[in-house]
């Protein structure tokens, strides 16, 4: 789960809703600074919203991009069926083509963080000509590392169990031992999250679930895109093994971001550099292939 550091909307920024062939989802739609550059779509992971991409929106916009933070189905502030079909890996990827669609701006830039790269991988299979590239950060081809998919499957098995605020109170004791909120959140942000976790579908996190611990295998569907492909994820990733990405960026031909100091979530902690390096490679997607390139 991203933890984002402030609520605050940045500049130019409105919280709306988008109305797409496939109902209506909760954005943050920022406008570029000037002349506009290209449009970004972001899809948030795991037990994650929207927001997870608030530090991200400011550096977009002033860089000259469009960016649209979204709810999927069912997360946060966008409303969900309660059913399991509904979280399929194709459902979930013909929400993401829609949403592109309904921007209006042509071919856009996809950018799927965690889990949200799995459902964009899937979206830019499915109809490539949607997007003119595709950003997977901290996002592997392949399921989650070891100890993270025990997590996965003991939260599942809790929310199947127990009432969602038993779960959300059992995950703020591990997360602060023993102390609610957690050390260093501040009130509204505690609150937020805990909004978040109650808002969020069921259905959803035990379908999101399912697809992270899913054995499929995505390199040979990434090699095959037919469009400039991006791995990026901190140096101390650890949903998926760092050299397990870095491997898969090498197979499928990829431009390869590691960012210095950052975990799981670079558009937390590290907004203006993980910006610098989306906006460096969306410069070359004019290019048929996207090159490879291995930054410390």
């Amino acid at each position: 789960m991203s933890k984002p550091r402030s609520l605050v909307l940045p500049p130019r920024t409105r919280a709306r809703r988008l109305e797409t062939a496939r109902g209506r989802f909760a954005v943050l739609d920022t406008a570029p600074a000037g002349e506009r550059r290209g449009t970004v779509l972001l899809l948030p992971g795991y037990t994650g919203s929207k927001e997870d991409f608030l530090a991200l929106l400011g550096p977009l916009s002033e860089a000259g991009y469009r960016a649209v933070a979204v709810d999927g189905r069912g997360q946060n502030d966008t409303p969900g069926p309660r059913g399991r079909a509904a979280y399929r890996r194709k459902a979930l990827a013909l929400d993401a083509v829609a949403q592109a669609a309904a921007l209006g701006d042509g071919p856009v830039h996809l950018v799927g963080h965690s889990f949200g790269g799995l459902v964009a991988r899937a979206a830019a299979a499915l109809a490539p000509g949607a997007f003119c590239s595709l950003t997977l950060l901290s996002s592997g081809p392949g399921r989650v590392a070891r100890p993270q998919r025990i997590r996965v499957r003991v939260l599942r098995v809790a929310l199947a169990v127990l009432p969602k605020e038993r779960v959300w109170q059992a995950m703020c004791w591990l997360d602060s031992r023993g102390e609610e909120p957690a050390t260093g959140d501040t009130p509204e942000l505690a609150g937020f999250l805990r909004r978040r976790w109650m808002r969020t579908r069921i259905a959803q996190l035990a379908g999101a679930g399912r697809l992270l611990l899913g054995r499929q295998e995505g390199t040979e569907e990434l090699a095959a895109l037919r469009m400039p492909l991006h791995f990026a994820y901190g140096a101390d990733e650890m949903v998926w093994a760092p050299a397990d990405l870095s491997a898969a960026a090498a197979r499928t031909g990829a431009h390869h971001t590691v960012v210095a100091g950052a975990g799981h979530s670079p558009n937390v902690s590290h907004p203006q550099e993980l910006t610098d390096r989306l906006t460096g490679f969306w410069e070359r997607t004019s290019s048929p292939v996207a090159e490879v390139s291995t930054a410390p």
